[in-house]
């Protein structure tokens, strides 16, 4: 089993962004900070945009017969990953499903911000690595 903790920190409302990161297996972590300051992006954006790097990350290092548990402070990206549905954010979705997918066992669950804090910072120290 593996759970993983992203989250997105933004400047402005079209910015750079920072993407954070947590994957925790066999009592071990990691920690992936991503600064992307090349493409533009509102928070939102940002919060699909870490869940598909940490997904793709979890492609390439990890076997693809293992359970995740996933975990977002972001109501919109939990939504629309359960609902498999987003009036706004189609385009993000569908690329995303193919990565969730991949694994037999993908449960999403929203956090509150309080319970997110090791993602929040690291995104928050990518968006810094850009400024």
């Amino acid at each position: 089993m593996i759970k993983i903790f992203t989250d997105a920190a933004t400047k402005g409302n079209l910015g750079p962004t920072g993407l954070g990161i947590i994957i925790i297996t066999n009592h071990k972590q990691i920690q992936l900070a991503i600064p992307v300051d090349k493409e533009k992006m509102d928070n939102h954006h940002g919060e699909f945009a870490a869940v598909h790097y940490g997904f793709k990350y979890l492609i390439d290092h990890f076997s693809n017969n293992e359970t995740i548990l996933f975990y977002t402070d972001s109501r919109i990206l939990s939504d629309a990953i359960g609902k498999n549905y987003t009036k706004h954010y189609q385009k993000e979705l569908a690329a995303l499903n193919p990565l969730l997918q991949h694994f037999p066992t993908v449960v999403t669950q929203w956090i509150p911000e309080s319970q997110n804090r090791g993602a929040h910072n690291l995104a928050n120290q990518a968006l810094h690595k850009i400024e």
